[in-house]
């Protein structure tokens, strides 16, 4: 949730100061971005544009990975993503220790690497999408308003809320992912995971959308949303076992 820190692209290169550009003083520079990194960073700022092309943040809050082998790319902190160039790449390896770049990765650096260690996640998105957090400030578990919750592996629950960038918050998020590929932050967002960047995109549009449409079928005085039940919902996650083209 890179938290409106400001441009922390650090000092100018070449000014000899205790940080040049991200990088601390006598530390060694950062390798090379490889191919396959350098072509998944494009598709991970085209992606980052896009959440705010879409109204899922604003500025620099939320943020998006990508695995890449044991490299996670990822979004860095504060830094305006129409302003993310190829030269911007920021990644970290599992364990965090950063390997690409010399920008400081995003303060949601601990939930990104917490769904990376613990799923066979490639991709995660963080946003801040306003009828999602709001549904996170209502209940503990988004109301079965529709089927699509089976594509993010049952109903969507919401992680108890703890303050951003911390250990903390990821653990909750963990475990309001268990057997999920979605799931609400309380007073602060949403996190889906993938298997393809557009997959976990997606997941993050429909998990809004449903959002959307509960607080709206919600807001009719005098009357009450009908709910799918959890049998109704199970009959829907077999039938998309098998959705979609085969070959």
């Amino acid at each position: 949730m890179a938290e409106q820190r400001g441009d922390e692209r650090g000092g100018e290169r070449g000014t000899g100061g205790a940080r040049e550009y991200g990088r601390e003083a006598g530390e060694p520079r950062r390798r090379s971005a490889r191919p396959e990194e350098a072509h998944a960073w494009e598709d991970l700022v085209a992606a980052a544009r896009r959440t705010v092309a879409d109204g899922l943040v604003v500025g620099t809050s939320g943020n998006v990975s990508v695995r890449v082998g044991d490299t996670v790319l990822v979004t860095p902190s504060g830094v305006p993503y129409d302003r993310l160039t190829p030269d911007d790449v920021t990644g970290v390896g599992l364990d965090g220790r950063q390997v690409l770049g010399t920008l400081v990765p995003t303060s949601e650096l601990p939930m990104h690497l917490a769904v990376y260690r613990t799923t066979g996640a490639r991709a995660v998105v963080h946003t801040h999408a306003v009828h999602a957090t709001a549904v996170s400030t209502l209940v503990s578990e988004l109301p079965l308003i529709h089927y699509m919750a089976a594509a993010l592996g049952g109903p969507v629950r919401v992680a108890p809320y703890a303050t951003y960038g911390t250990d903390e918050l990821a653990e909750n998020m963990l475990r309001a992912l268990d057997g999920r590929s979605g799931c609400l932050l309380r007073n602060h967002g949403t996190v889906t995971h993938g298997t393809t960047l557009d997959q976990a995109y997606d997941r993050t549009a429909q998990l809004e959308w449903m959002c959307r449409l509960w607080l709206t079928a919600s807001s009719v005085p005098g009357q009450a949303p009908s709910l799918l039940s959890r049998e109704q919902l199970a009959e829907v996650e077999e039938r998309l076992r098998g959705y979609g083209q085969r070959g």
